[in-house]
């Protein structure tokens, strides 16, 4: 039922919008009808809790890591592309025949590549699960797959909550979606301009995903 009212918020305040113009109507007639006051004063409740569930607080564990989650993987990706390899991109100069100019710039660092990184960047949180520090007990999800032949993260694997099976990766995807849905043209605007500290910049001070955390580059 609450799954129904959330996908269905437009639905009641149109609903709400009919049931008050009829309430109103009658009223110009001296008729009161209980039974759409009744119906008024539910439908607004419900919107009202609907409302405050939609844009509710989002959970700071879940959408900071899967933020930070994005940055590590697309840093990752990014390191494997040749350096030397690039691309020709346009731009809005003219040459002197009245032609627009063509630029190369490093395939790793376009926008054409990066939208392309970040269509499957999400596909990669199958390879996070919660994580415990084992010394401050905080909560966040990391990356328990090992990449290549590095094995360090296998030294804490203990440390990690695999609970909840599948259902781990699920939400963390989820939640790097929506950051990817509403974050690309930033992302891709850190990446072309070889922004430093993305993770900082992005997590903390573009989303606030990651507001009142302590930096985690070390500061100069």
């Amino acid at each position: 039922m609450m799954v129904w009212i959330l996908g269905n918020t437009n639905i009641l305040r149109r609903h709400v919008l009919v049931v008050h113009s009829e309430t109103y109507t009658q009223g110009s007639m001296k008729i009161t009808s209980l039974d759409s006051c009744l119906h008024l004063t539910i439908l607004i409740i419900l919107l009202f809790f609907c409302q405050q569930k939609v844009e509710g607080k989002k959970d700071k564990v879940l959408y900071c890591s899967a933020c930070k989650a994005i940055v590590d993987e697309l840093n990752y990706l990014i390191g494997q592309v040749d350096p030397k390899k690039t691309i020709q991109v346009g731009t809005f100069r003219l040459s002197p025949d009245g032609s627009l100019q063509d630029k190369k710039v490093p395939l790793a660092k376009s926008e054409t590549y990066l939208t392309e990184l970040l269509e499957k960047v999400c596909g990669h949180m199958d390879d996070y699960s919660l994580y415990v520090d084992p010394e401050t007990k905080v909560k966040s999800y990391k990356r328990f797959a090992p990449r290549g032949d590095d094995k360090s993260m296998l030294e804490n694997f203990h440390n990690f909550q695999f609970d909840n099976g599948p259902e781990n990766s699920k939400i963390l995807k989820f939640a790097c979606e929506s950051i990817v849905e509403e974050y690309e043209d930033d992302i891709i605007s850190l990446y072309t301009q070889e922004a430093d500290h993305v993770a900082d910049k992005l997590c903390s001070e573009i989303s606030d995903l990651c507001k009142g955390e302590l930096s985690s580059h070390a500061e100069l």
